[in-house]
């Protein structure tokens, strides 16, 4: 959960190329990130699989101003406005980008291979029709940030109450990966994004990565299968909250945009 979704850099950086404030190369580098390639299927006018580049470039043509994440779960469709095909495949990858401007989707689709530590990854974005309506339970970067506050209380009371200790291999790991993150001085967000928008995504990754420690981590005292559920249970609105925010950090350009 508080890994960056692929989505959201897609978005973020497709959201800076569109405004004019970094050049293609520079997006599509910090798109792919430690991938292999991503390539875009399906687009308009284009009988194959393309690179980011043209690919971008093709949805600004085609009326792209803005792109929108969405990071749907089960019962959750979360960014999302249909029709259903769209949602099914969003839902199974648990994320899609949506165009402002036009009505397409991305949805991507991972192929591995390669041995642990020397895994190749590609990307590919399968372009597909999606209806032009408002995304589904967005709230505004004000009310993400509220809500985020209170999750990382009850989450912290939760795992408290649950005696998980943030101790063990997998914590340990988790937690020194999120601080590299944050020494590396990475840049959170994409040119163009308010302070805010920033300060929202990082609290929203904080408090991911304390309900995933909860759900990886066994040597608390909540071992046994009731209490495994009790736990997943209690943490579940927290991770939505996380996951709400999260979409509104990557958001918030677009509507802001659509705003004014």
């Amino acid at each position: 959960m508080f890994s960056e979704p692929r989505s959201g850099r897609l978005a973020a950086w497709g959201n800076a190329l569109l405004a004019g404030l970094v050049s293609p190369d520079d997006a599509v580098l910090a798109i792919v990130g430690d991938d292999a390639v991503h390539r875009m299927e399906g687009l308009p006018g284009e009988s194959g699989p393309v690179g980011l580049t043209l690919a971008l470039g093709r949805l600004r043509t085609l009326g792209a101003t803005g792109l929108r994440v969405a990071l749907p779960a089960p019962g959750h469709p979360l960014g999302l406005s249909g029709p259903p095909e769209f949602n099914a495949r969003a839902i199974e990858a648990e994320e899609a980008v949506v165009c402002y401007g036009t009505a397409l989707g991305l949805v991507p689709e991972v192929y591995e291979a390669g041995p642990a530590g020397d895994v190749h990854v590609e990307v590919v974005w399968h372009c597909l029709p999606v209806r032009e309506a408002p995304p589904a339970d967005v709230p505004s970067l004000g009310e993400a940030e509220r809500e985020l506050a209170e999750a990382l209380r009850e989450a912290t009371d939760v795992l408290s109450q649950l005696d998980v200790a943030s101790s063990g291999p997998v914590a340990d790991a988790a937690i020194e990966a999120y601080r590299a993150r944050a020494e590396r001085g990475r840049e959170v967000l994409a040119p163009g994004y308010p302070p805010r928008a920033a300060r929202v995504l990082e609290l929203a990754e904080r408090v991911g990565m304390l309900v995933a420690l909860a759900e990886s981590n066994g040597h608390g005292a909540a071992v046994t299968s009731g209490e495994m559920a009790a736990r997943a249970l209690a943490l579940r609105p927290v991770e939505r909250t996380a996951r709400r925010a999260q979409v509104a950090a990557y958001n918030s350009v677009v509507e802001e945009r659509e705003r004014w």
